[in-house]
């Protein structure tokens, strides 16, 4: 049962002056800090194969480690629990080294065999990240060569394959094997447990799931900390859901950061305030309103291009964001390489929404019927656009149902295109550095039942298109096809893209140490500590 938020917050602030369960001492509980009260989202389940998704990655980031590591922004893929790789001259095989003396929070040595476990594990649960392997990689292809050298080779050559690495999280088997129940692969009992190596591990006991998780420093993990301050010994994770609350909580000192959607109306109050501050960082993450193109009227182009030319793009991205954000004309961000240096974004026009309209009606589009449009109801953005988009459809004829939601809501339909929504909000965020990650996955139809490749669209050309550009280790030939791809879907106008975000995010000015990345959203807490 989900628990009230002032009694969210006000078991927030009393755990924030209690002492840290682990202390060893009267003294040691004296010295030590209060903990860090991260006021983000929780994913739906803690089993790092099990979702994708930017709440997720918090989890991923802090718990568990990697082969590989996004680090900076723009981001940088670094060596994690590997320290190097190489690979054949034709693609296939990879074979990746791990460095000595890394460790599960159980005290045991991560080896090879743990990585074939893990990987192996993620395709045989075949959810969220394993969509960016199971098309190349079968799982008897992934081998321990010695303890510490893994090798794979794959079906066919995948250009992102290294850039999609960061996804897999190294799981510990012997924590996971006793939980088995049939062929789920513990993934009940990890959804609420910890099987990692990560810089944090988590405290089954006072878990409550989307409403706490508390996390203890793992003082042994392999990479230390760099910086002279003291670590972070303890974070509560205590989600808010309302805006207003949120902010508030922050103001007051209830919580240390916000999550990262910020709304661009409380920047200056958050700024103005001598114990709060925001952080702003130019990230890799979309903002796109979906289209469901199996459901008319979406299934008719100049139904969809009404709907493209009906949306106030400047209106909403410099009067309601106050300018915060950068315009984006298709389904990659600006600064990803992969983009037509040419391409032309929709732009707000009333009049030519009005002849595409007529023409879809004309051609027998059901654009008299009630349109829903589904928005997660924990991000204000997301119906302040509805709420926009509304009445200019009104001015069209065409009738918007705002429906309110949540984001595990919206993507547990959209499995199937029939229960996908007419229309939803949302955001495509960095979970690796490839176009692979936006147009690779959102328009080829091979991922259809993703929530990325949700509006359902499907063009075999552009299908041709994507295939031949994860296949091809020519970054030249990859970025020409991801442009003759791209040119065509945004023709085609599946969805409706809005921005590239300026991540917003709201912390406490003894934070310090935070460092952005645009995958993870800025979520790692290693390199933070916390001022008095």
């Amino acid at each position: 049962m989900r628990i009230s938020l002032r009694s969210a917050l006000l078991a927030a602030a009393m755990l924030a002056l209690a002492p840290a369960a682990d202390s060893q001492s009267p003294a040691h509980a004296q010295a030590q800090q209060r903990p860090l009260v991260w006021g983000d989202n929780l994913p739906a389940s803690l089993d790092p194969h099990a979702l994708f998704d930017v709440p997720s990655q918090f989890v991923l980031l802090n718990v568990y480690d990697g082969l590989y590591r996004y680090q900076g922004n723009p981001p940088e893929l670094v060596p994690w629990l590997a320290e190097r790789h190489t690979v054949s001259e034709d693609g296939l095989t990879w074979e990746f080294t791990l460095r000595a003396g890394a460790k599960f929070h159980d005290g045991s040595a991560i080896t090879a065999e743990d990585v074939v476990y893990s990987f192996k594990r993620l395709l045989a649960m075949n959810r969220a990240p394993a969509a960016a392997f199971r098309p190349v990689l079968r799982p008897e292809n992934i081998t321990a060569r010695d303890e510490r050298t893994v090798r794979f080779v794959l079906s066919e050559p995948y250009a992102p394959f290294l850039a999609a690495i960061p996804l897999v999280a190294i799981v510990n088997p012997r924590a996971i094997q006793p939980h088995v129940r049939g062929d789920d692969w513990g993934a009940e009992w990890l959804a609420a447990n910890d099987a990692g190596s990560g810089a944090y591990r988590i405290n089954p006991e006072t878990y409550r799931p989307r409403n706490q998780l508390d996390l203890e420093r793992f003082a042994d993990h392999f990479m230390g900390w760099s910086h002279n301050q003291r670590p972070i010994d303890s974070v509560r994770v205590r989600p808010v859901l309302e805006t207003s609350t949120r902010v508030l909580a922050l103001m007051r000192g209830e919580i240390d950061a916000t999550d990262s959607y910020l709304p661009t109306d409380q920047v200056e109050r958050v700024d103005r305030n001598p114990r709060t501050r925001v952080a702003r960082d130019e990230s890799m993450r979309v903002f796109i309103l979906r289209m469901n193109n199996r459901r008319p009227p979406f299934d008719n182009l100049d139904a969809r291009l009404c709907f493209a030319y009906a949306f106030n793009y400047q209106g909403f991205n410099e009067i309601i964001l106050k300018g915060l954000v950068i315009r984006n004309a298709g389904p990659n961000p600006n600064n990803l390489w992969g983009n037509p240096p040419d391409l032309r974004p929709y732009n707000f026009d009333l009049n030519l929404a009005r002849q595409h309209c007529d023409r879809a009606r004309a051609a027998g589009a059901p654009l008299g019927r009630e349109i829903e449009i589904h928005v997660q109801t924990e991000l204000e953005q997301t119906v302040q656009a509805a709420q926009m988009f509304q009445a200019d459809l009104r001015r069209v004829g065409v009738n918007l149902k705002i429906v309110p939601n949540t984001w595990a809501g919206i993507t547990s339909s959209t499995t199937r295109a029939e229960t996908t929504p007419d229309m939803w909000v949302h955001w495509v965020s960095t979970y690796f550095v490839d176009p692979e990650n936006w147009i690779g996955q959102m328009y080829d139809s091979r991922f259809h039942g993703t929530w990325k490749a949700s509006s359902w669209y499907r063009n075999e050309r552009v299908d041709d298109l994507l295939t031949r550009a994860r296949t091809s280790l020519d970054r030249a030939e990859r970025e020409r096809l991801y442009q003759e791809a791209t040119r065509i879907v945004v023709a085609e106008s599946p969805d409706i893209w809005v921005y590239n975000t300026v991540n917003l995010r709201g912390l406490s000015r003894r934070l310090q140490g935070y460092r952005f990345s645009p995958v993870g959203s800025g979520g790692e807490l290693r390199s933070m500590w916390l001022e008095n």
